[in-house]
């Protein structure tokens, strides 16, 4: 279903927790938003993240719900980050239709440190290393992965960096998170985290809009030039218009996705399609732990045991399960 914001009147929200794909046919520009609420709110909570690392954590599932929720087929994509700072690793998971699971790791030391000389940003907290993006579409079919340099003060600028040296896309990123404070039914205060993002890209139909010699690739036919003008007008305004998003237009649900798309595009006639939902699921089970275990030698195994039983918890979903020896030795 798609919906002319440009004409619509009063937009209908796709509300907390649900990608909303678009169109620009006027600037040649398709891209997705997204508000995240609640299933924000349970992955960070569940894990009790210092803030930088939080915050860092958020946006990282942004992106990848955001570029998730675009796969044309059943699998899962995977954002992860592996650096030599004090968080040191990133992962985000999404699995079509719409589940996501995530977590990071870091040194207490190193991270307390950083905090207290106020080095707190994306590119101090990763340090030097890599940003992988893995496409996996099941065990008959082969993954793919890119990986680019870690380069740039923000995720946003790490993400466009893959998609113009990967995919060879323009490309602009947008990433938010905002933490709140209020006070529930008794008047305690409550805490609970929100973010957003949006994306947008070139992707010019007409071969005229295409040329050499910039960005490869895109979806030129197979007659035209297979380089894309980037500093095409159009995608000059595109880059302008999203660029000047502000934080909070990405995570005030006062605002809402449409609202800001339709501020964003409206002159140029943007269109929205069926809201995509995303949730808060692992892909954990007792059932895989187990086939896990089940290659372990009787050594390992033995050195696993603790008080009478071998306890795995998963690193994303917090959630533990235990084994009876004499299970996995059978």
């Amino acid at each position: 279903m798609e919906t002319d914001i440009q004409t619509h009147g009063e937009p209908v929200f796709a509300g907390d927790d649900r990608v909303l794909p678009f169109d620009v046919d006027g600037l040649d520009v398709r891209g997705r938003t997204v508000q995240l609420g609640p299933m924000i709110d349970a992955i960070l909570a569940r894990h009790s993240y210092p803030e930088p690392v939080a915050r860092l954590l958020a946006e990282a599932i942004a992106l990848t719900v955001l570029l998730g929720t675009s796969l044309k087929f059943e699998g899962k994509l995977i954002v992860q980050t592996k650096g030599d700072g004090p968080v040191d690793l990133v992962v985000a998971d999404f699995s079509t239709p719409g589940n996501v699971r995530a977590y990071a790791r870091y040194d207490e030391d190193r991270l307390a440190a950083a905090q207290a000389s106020g080095a707190t940003s994306p590119a101090e907290l990763l340090g030097n290393g890599i940003l992988a993006f893995t496409i996996d579409q099941g065990e008959y079919m082969q993954r793919y992965q890119g990986i680019v340099e870690m380069k740039g003060e923000t995720l946003e600028a790490m993400a466009e960096t893959y998609f113009r040296q990967s995919e060879q896309i323009p490309t602009v990123v947008r990433l938010a998170v905002a933490e709140l404070i209020d006070r529930d039914e008794e008047g305690k205060p409550r805490h609970s985290w929100r973010a957003g993002g949006i994306v947008a890209q070139f992707l010019p139909q007409a071969p005229v809009r295409m040329r050499h010699p910039d960005l490869p690739g895109g979806d030129a036919p197979e007659d035209a030039e297979n380089t894309v003008h980037s500093d095409d007008d159009s995608w000059s305004e595109a880059k302008v218009l999203v660029s000047s998003v502000e934080p909070g237009e990405l995570t005030d649900p006062d605002v809402g996705a449409e609202r800001l798309l339709y501020r964003l595009f409206h002159e140029r006639g943007a269109r929205t399609y069926e809201p995509v939902p995303v949730f808060d699921k692992c892909s954990c089970s007792r059932e895989r732990l187990g086939d896990v275990l089940s290659g372990f030698s009787a050594e390992e195994i033995s050195d696993s045991v603790e008080d009478g039983v071998i306890t795995v918890q998963c690193e994303f979903c917090s959630t533990a399960y235990r084994f009876d020896p004499a299970e996995i030795q059978r």
